[in-house]
């Protein structure tokens, strides 16, 4: 969700979906025994069991707020490992776990789902869905899983290739399993459920590869559909499958449903019973480039919205689109917070996102009425939000239509889906903030025909590489061969002052999400791998220690024979992770990502796992014959199919392979595992209908060219220097 610049590109990888039909189990359906007995009241009045983590947010309201204070502000350094569990894992591990009674459920790497024990570590059962290693391309943004659910004794949980699971809790044993998605389709499930009033709702990625947004509520019991609400219309033709969509159409032109549209429903959610309403974030367009998807204009609805939805119907309620006419991949699909405010003298029930937009909001969650809207990040294409309007006030350079722009934000976002947290005794948000600048080039072939279309192209984002490839190399030559480096940040954000109270500033601009508690505590792992306490109040640093791995999952945490634990999954991945960034500032750029759910106590005796360091050196490189224009043209390609998950110049983030570093055998075989897929098993997909066997020679020349360049230039380094 992001454009690709020669710099700032994220996994595109692209999915094989599915359409809606129930698969019944060996184990009959039912309401589970003793294990994970959690309902809506017992979430509802989760304050009352504080040592439980009953949700994904903990409550409803998703604050990732704790009531727990036994681990303090005055006693967090002696903070120690309590146990690890290794995951197995070199991917992005994202899950925020649920403990339900001393059980701990999370969920990994290509949609695996474990039960542990929460006070030691050990393996209760797992449960591998088996997603075909192939169905890797299509995702977006890594084989990553944001975790499960837990009502009445089942574990809920979705898979990359668009299931929805439901689990035994005490055993494992799979109930149910449905078909999310039109498999013929890219769609994806990187996201958590959530399970409301007996029903169990998830969405989909896949915007990028030109799909339909919507969220789907299933019956948590018997797994039937209850209802679906489409986020942007499709053919009209067809008719509209609810009377919303007929509304949102007005606000779309030209033939949109042929790119899909988008509006993908694929993080965050949260829901307030007493007003018995769900809170939904909705996805960016597809294409991106909105001339493209919308051609006369128009605001196109629900894209880049928050909804506010009936849970027993799926009928809206009211909604707020942060980003009219989305244009730059700028999501509504990150961390809502539910809270009460004191604003203007009285209470209001609120709830605040910080989408990709780089505008905070600050909404009545009873009528959708905009209450604030500033910018939490840098922001250059637009200068305010309008208060009368509640609409953006675009600048000048926020159009790339004609010509290349250089955004602040990029698709990465000020934010993304890395949860933020609210601590209502400091009346603060924190948030995972960044600075990424993106290059948005307009398509050539859309200026020069008014028409476009896919050609080379396996994402749908209406804009040219090729452009953005050439330009940004030319403007890392201008600048001395290296761009502004992309910043992160952990920024407290005060929403009734409506400014930042203090921020830190990471090495790595890619962190984790955040947990807040009444020990007046602030718990994240960062990029550059250690894990983190704050003083809430001060954003002082009260404890830190290494782990070697980078952390991008918020923490959580519970309590377990009256002791206090935090724990965290540690594995680098995501967006940010496997493209982007300097490696130099990441864990995985020196370190093996070597998965871990990490759980920390006090007075922890456990030795922290001992993470192997890489080899870093340039393994020296066939010597290819390719003419200049062959070396061209398999940068190019390299740069359509291959960038998003092995970096751009290929030089990797260290999440999946750097191919600089091939080895003699893997050189041998490069073309039988690009255009042939014969390690498509290790989540490495065949190629062969994206690139002719010509792209692939060139593009192994262009990777053999690049190796060595960097291997030259780092045997000149470590020469000595003449005396």
């Amino acid at each position: 969700m992001n454009p690709l610049p020669i710099r700032k590109t994220h996994a595109f990888l692209l999915a094989l979906l599915s359409t809606a039909a129930v698969h019944a189990d060996t184990a009959a359906p039912g309401r589970g025994g003793g294990a994970a007995t959690v309902d809506g009241a017992r979430i509802a009045a989760a304050d009352s069991e504080p040592q439980n983590w009953l949700a994904h947010g903990r409550t409803y309201g998703e604050q990732r707020y704790s009531p727990l204070a036994r681990i303090n502000d005055g006693n967090v350094e002696q903070l120690g490992l309590a146990w690890a569990f290794p995951t197995a894992t070199t991917r992005g591990l994202q899950a925020s776990p649920i403990v339900v009674d001393g059980t701990m459920y999370t969920t990994g790497t290509w949609s695996v789902v474990w039960a542990l024990d929460a006070k030691t570590g050990r393996e209760l059962w797992t449960y591998d869905p088996e997603v075909p290693r192939a169905w890797g391309r299509h995702l977006c943004c890594d084989a990553v899983n944001r975790g499960a659910a837990v009502w009445k004794g089942t574990v809920y949980s979705g898979t990359i290739d668009g299931r929805l699971l439901a689990l035994d809790a005490a055993t494992g044993k799979k109930r149910w399993e449905v078909n999310t998605i039109d498999r013929s389709k890219p769609y994806s499930i990187t996201g958590a459920p959530r399970v409301v009033k007996g029903k169990v709702l998830i969405g989909n990625g896949g915007g990028e590869m030109g799909v339909r947004g919507y969220l789907s509520a299933y019956d948590a019991v018997t797994g039937q559909l209850a209802w679906r609400f489409y986020t942007v219309p499709g053919n009209p033709k067809d008719g509209f499958e609810h009377p919303e969509l007929a509304e949102a159409a007005k606000t779309w032109k030209g033939e949109w449903w042929v790119g899909g549209g988008g509006g993908t429903v694929w993080d965050s959610m949260a829901y307030d019973p007493e007003l018995d309403t769900l809170y939904v974030g909705t996805g960016n367009g597809a294409p991106w480039a909105r001339d493209i998807r919308s051609p006369g204009g128009g605001d196109n609805l629900y894209l880049s919205s928050i909804l506010a939805l009936d849970p027993d119907t799926g009928r809206l309620k009211w909604h707020y689109q942060t980003t009219p006419a989305e244009n730059w991949d700028y999501t509504a699909t990150q961390h809502i917070v539910l809270a009460d405010l004191a604003l203007g003298g009285k209470t209001r029930k609120v709830l605040m996102q910080a989408p990709k937009n780089g505008f905070f909001y600050v909404l009545d969650r009873v009528t959708g009425e905009l209450l604030s809207a500033d910018k939490y990040a840098p922001v250059t294409w637009a200068s305010h939000v309008d208060m009368k309007t509640g609409r953006p006030v675009e600048s000048e350079i926020a159009d790339y239509s004609r010509e290349m722009r250089l955004i602040v934000p990029a698709a990465f976002g000020g934010h993304n889906w890395n949860p933020m947290a609210f601590n209502p005794k400091t009346g603060l948000v924190y948030i995972p903030a960044m600075q990424p600048m993106g290059t948005y080039p307009p398509s050539e072939e859309f200026k020069r025909t008014g028409k476009y279309s896919r050609r080379d192209m396996f994402w749908n984002p209406g804009i040219d590489w090729n452009t953005a490839i050439d330009a940004t190399l030319d403007l890392m030559k201008q600048m001395g061969g290296t761009l502004p480096p992309d910043r992160g940040y952990l920024k407290a954000w005060d929403p009734v002052l409506k400014k930042t109270v203090w921020e830190i500033e990471h090495p790595a601009f890619w962190n984790g999400g955040l947990l807040t508690t009444a020990g007046n505590l602030l718990f994240q792992g960062t990029g550059d791998g250690r894990f983190v306490a704050y003083a809430a109040d001060t954003g002082r640093i009260l404890w830190a220690l290494p782990t070697s791995v980078g952390i991008v999952a918020a923490p959580v945490t519970y309590e377990v024979d009256g002791e206090q634990y935090v724990a965290v999954m540690a594995g680098y991945g995501g967006a940010g992770a496997l493209t982007s960034g300097d490696p130099r500032t990441m864990a995985t750029g020196r370190y093996v990502n070597d998965g871990h759910v990490l759980a920390f106590k006090l007075g922890g005796k456990t030795a922290m796992p001992r993470i192997a360091e890489k080899d870093l050196s340039i393994p020296e490189p066939p010597a290819l014959e390719a003419t200049p224009a062959q070396l061209e043209n398999g940068k190019y390609a390299y740069m359509r199919t291959c960038m998003v998950c092995h970096g751009a110049l290929v030089v990797s983030g260290g999440v999946v392979p750097d191919l600089r570093m091939l080895n003699a055998a893997k050189h041998s075989i490069f073309k039988e595992i690009v255009y042939d897929g014969v390690i498509h098993g290790a989540g490495m997909p065949r190629l062969g209908d994206l690139l002719t066997e010509q792209d692939v020679r060139d593009i192994h020349a262009y990777v053999a060219a690049r190796a060595a360049e960097d291997r030259a230039a780092a045997l000149a380094a470590a020469k000595p220097a003449k005396p």
